[in-house]
């Protein structure tokens, strides 16, 4: 196999990348549901599942943690 054949597969779905790009621009849980067309129920479900993959404990960890790892840009 050639070295271009292999693509990084991102962390996050779609939509856990849209939330968190919604929060890195600090917009509230409900802000976030409202421009998503989604609960807040849904939106703190994302959080979730995205602190689970990186295994932080906080938003703020999660947010410098995917920074760090490229998959979020400011």
């Amino acid at each position: 196999m050639k070295d271009n054949e292999f693509t990084h597969k991102p962390l996050l779905t779609k939509r856990e990348r849209e939330v968190f790009e919604l929060l890195v621009q600090d917009k509230t849980t409900k802000e976030i549901a409202s421009e998503l067309f989604i609960s807040e129920k849904t939106v703190r479900n994302h959080i979730s599942n995205a602190m689970q993959k990186l295994g932080v404990k906080g938003r703020s960890q999660a947010v410098v943690e995917l920074l760090r790892m490229g998959e979020l840009k400011l």
